[in-house]
């Protein structure tokens, strides 16, 4: 903003000043567009069927990633909400691990590593990164140059080259399903999403990276949820931005599609929705965006209401309490189990269930497209649906709505609303 003490300088300050280039005025708050590739890993292979081995990994992946949310909020909150609990980290079978090795060596043609992902900027002068846009997680966190741990191909920080890193006590680590972790030092560093800049910006530049990602496109991942989950015990860029004055508003929001996808920083995108925005209040003590007072719709039929449903880009499918999800099957003729221990479920694929989540406002409908994974086989008349049964450990009265689910419809993440909010696509 322009100082406006200035209008009470004297006329003589004011022609001496004149003779002098003019302070420029702080930059104006931003509304920014981030480009974001096509999808999370794709668990329908080129021949249609559904990719079990994937989702596999894609799950325990899941329950990690929530596993050391809920180790971060007792941390930082010194409790967890009554009824959730930590849960034993998941773990990929030897051989579903070492069929997917094969096929990788192979570089068979139906592979598809692709993330919500979009460019971040770290460090003075700018080093550029590819990163997981996340909103179920809250910690930003890229290679470093000193990575010796599955960081082949990946583009790494390097503090030697940044006159703006510091480097803080502490360090960053989370454990994955494989046993190898993401870790490393804490810095702070000045960040740039979209021509949004943050300084002061914590984050980790790791020196081990999980297997995990080794062959993603991704250098690192940037979380948009809330404090009260970060590894690192601080706030997440988004929130920085809006603090330090950066953005036009403090929301952001998504659009998934096959294509043109768009992560919009500082507001939502009028281009990219119809109709008025629709705002449910989420439950800010978590640090997820926890819209409350949800309800899960099955044709005409409510199954099961008054549950909160985490809003979760980070995650494919859409995940409900195990006792909940058999009754909404029970509501879906001719769907049966398809994987008991993977909480998975088939029904037939000429009548796809029309399946709906609702606030008390619009009926919110998983498309035909969205709630079908593939089919269960080659030639096979049954296909694999995106809800499944998982107790990830927040009680039996959390949902997490992930891809599967947000591919719907636009999403806004409001913390000036303290909500989330679903309007109709374009």
């Amino acid at each position: 903003m322009f100082n406006k003490s200035a209008l009470l300088l004297t006329v003589t300050l004011a022609l001496s000043a004149a003779a002098s280039p003019a302070p420029a005025a702080d930059p104006a708050p931003l509304a920014k567009r981030v480009q974001l590739n096509q999808s999370r890993h794709n668990l329908k292979r080129a021949d249609g069927t559904f990719d079990y081995e994937k989702f596999v990994v894609q799950r325990a992946a899941t329950i990690n990633k929530h596993r050391q949310n809920l180790i971060n909020l007792q941390k930082n909150t010194g409790s967890l909400p009554e009824g959730w609990e930590i849960k034993e980290i998941a773990t990929v079978p030897a051989e579903i691990e070492a069929r997917l090795a094969k096929r990788q060596s192979e570089k068979l043609t139906d592979e598809q590593e692709e993330e919500w992902d979009g460019t971040v900027s770290i460090g003075t002068p700018a080093q550029k990164f590819t990163v997981d846009f996340d909103t179920g997680s809250s910690d930003l966190w890229v290679a470093s140059s000193a990575c010796k741990s599955s960081c082949s191909g990946k583009d790494k920080y390097d503090a030697a080259d940044s006159s703006t890193g510091t480097k803080k006590s502490g360090t960053f680590s989370i454990e994955y399903e494989d046993g190898s972790t993401v870790s490393g030092p804490i810095y702070t560093e000045t960040v740039s999403v979209g021509g949004i800049k943050v300084t002061g910006q914590y984050f980790s530049p790791v020196t081990t990276l999980s297997s995990s990602f080794t062959s993603g496109p991704s250098d690192g991942l940037l979380g948009l949820a809330g404090a009260a989950i970060s590894n690192l015990g601080q706030n997440p860029f988004f929130i920085n931005a809006n603090a330090q004055g950066v953005t036009k508003s403090n929301e952001f929001s998504f659009y998934l599609a096959e294509s043109g996808s768009e992560l919009y920083l500082g507001g939502a995108d009028s281009n990219l929705y119809t109709g008025s925005i629709e705002y449910n209040s989420i439950d800010t003590s978590t640090g997820f965006w926890q819209t409350t007072g949800a309800s899960v719709v099955v044709g005409s039929s409510t199954v099961t209401s008054n549950f909160d449903a985490i809003i979760d880009s980070g995650t494919t499918l859409a995940y409900g309490y195990p006792s909940d999800i058999k009754k909404v099957f029970a509501k879906i003729s001719g769907s049966k189990v398809y994987d008991s221990d993977e909480g998975l479920y088939e029904y037939p694929c000429s009548s796809s269930p029309e399946v709906s989540f609702n606030w008390g406002g619009k009926d919110w409908t998983i498309s035909a497209d969205n709630f079908n994974l593939g089919t269960v086989s080659s030639g096979s008349k049954n296909c694999v649906a995106a809800l499944g049964s998982l107790d990830l450990g927040f009680g039996s009265d959390v949902w997490l709505l992930g891809d599967a689910f947000m591919r719907n419809q636009y999403t806004v993440f409001s913390n000036a609303k303290e909500s989330v909010g679903f309007a109709e696509l374009s």
